[in-house]
């Protein structure tokens, strides 16, 4: 086989079966356990190589997911993608990565490549306005997003569950009066639960709602500054002493605009983030915040279950995963 790739016909007679046999491994339709083995024994040993692209046009499947995501500069966006691809490499698919850096136009691309069989389904994590291009019969998930137009089956952590947990550790390490601060996307998502949580925790603990909530913008860092001047006693403490941030992304920005203005973390403010973002995107690295953390990897697994399942069963509208605590050093861990 020196200087040319091997055929189906090679691995056949090299596995001692029939072409068709071939075939069925290669396309997972059933075979026997000993033939199978045989074939994949012989792939292996001549180190053949599927034409994926070949047996798409074939079966209309090329075995490829496309992934639609912000961007891969976002630490939960990356990490998310690591564990999608992964979860879809140990079922034999490919992946093909969209970064859409919210421009619709590139998620239409995407939805249009699906439709045209050149992807066999796509997971989305948008921020884009897209329900109305998606087809009636993409095979399509969608994570945090929800589109009114259609049913598309979602996946999501416990937003409201995890906001109610941010105030009552805020609570439990002393806190007495927690701040909500929210940027967020003009788009509808399961994230906007983390909001209602956090109203319905002050209702629950007799608290005065006291928040932030604007959608996304270039000059964050400066209304969080504003924020703060608009909290400040005549003496220069703050009237709030514990802070739950939408995301680990500004839960850590506002931490840099506390300090700056001379005020300590987590001496005298407490910040919960959400999100479970951590340093350089390895589990045992360190959070940036503490933070309720979103299970990254089981809502990985979970889209692409979703995604793959047989086209016969009913499936559920939302997934929601739960969520959980974990110190990141922006809080004091026990009431004083």
């Amino acid at each position: 086989m020196t200087g040319k790739k091997a055929t189906m016909k090679d691995v056949a007679r090299e596995a001692g079966v029939a072409l068709g046999t071939v075939s069925k491994v290669i396309n997972g339709i059933p075979v026997s356990d000993k033939n199978r083995r045989k074939v994949e024994d012989a792939i292996k040993l001549l180190n053949y190589e599927v034409n994926t692209y070949a047996r798409g046009l074939k079966i209309q499947k090329s075995n490829i997911i496309a992934l639609i995501i912000p961007d891969t500069i976002n630490p939960f966006f990356a990490a998310f993608t690591d564990y999608i691809e992964s979860a879809l490499y140990k079922r034999g698919l490919r992946l093909l990565l969209c970064c859409a850096d919210g421009i619709p136009e590139k998620e239409i691309d995407y939805l249009n490549m699906a439709a045209n069989n050149k992807v066999d389904g796509i997971i989305a994590l948008t921020y884009s306005d897209i329900g109305a291009f998606i087809p009636d019969d993409l095979p399509i998930v969608v994570f945090d997003r929800f589109f009114e137009n259609q049913f598309i089956p979602r996946v999501a952590s416990d937003n409201f569950a995890g906001a109610c947990l941010a105030i009552e550790k805020l609570l439990e390490f002393g806190c007495k009066h927690p701040v909500y601060i929210r940027f967020h996307s003009v788009f509808p998502g399961e994230s906007d639960k983390r909001k209602s949580g956090y109203l319905y925790a002050c209702e629950k603990y007799q608290l005065e709602p006291d928040y932030l909530d604007r959608t996304d913008c270039e000059d964050e860092p400066a209304i969080l500054k504003e924020f703060l001047d608009s909290h400040k006693n005549p003496d220069g403490t703050l009237t709030f002493d514990g802070v739950f941030s939408h995301t680990d992304y500004h839960g850590d920005m506002f931490k840099k605009v506390l300090e700056k203005e001379g005020y300590r973390v987590p001496e005298d403010v407490q910040i919960i983030g959400f999100d479970g973002i951590r340093r350089f995107g390895g589990f045992e690295s360190g959070l940036f915040v503490s933070s309720i953390c979103q299970p990254i990897e089981q809502l990985a697994e979970k889209c692409v279950e979703i995604l793959l399942s047989p086209g016969d069963i009913p499936l559920p509208s939302l997934t929601l995963l739960p969520v959980e605590y974990r110190y990141g050093g922006t809080t004091k861990e026990q009431a004083e």
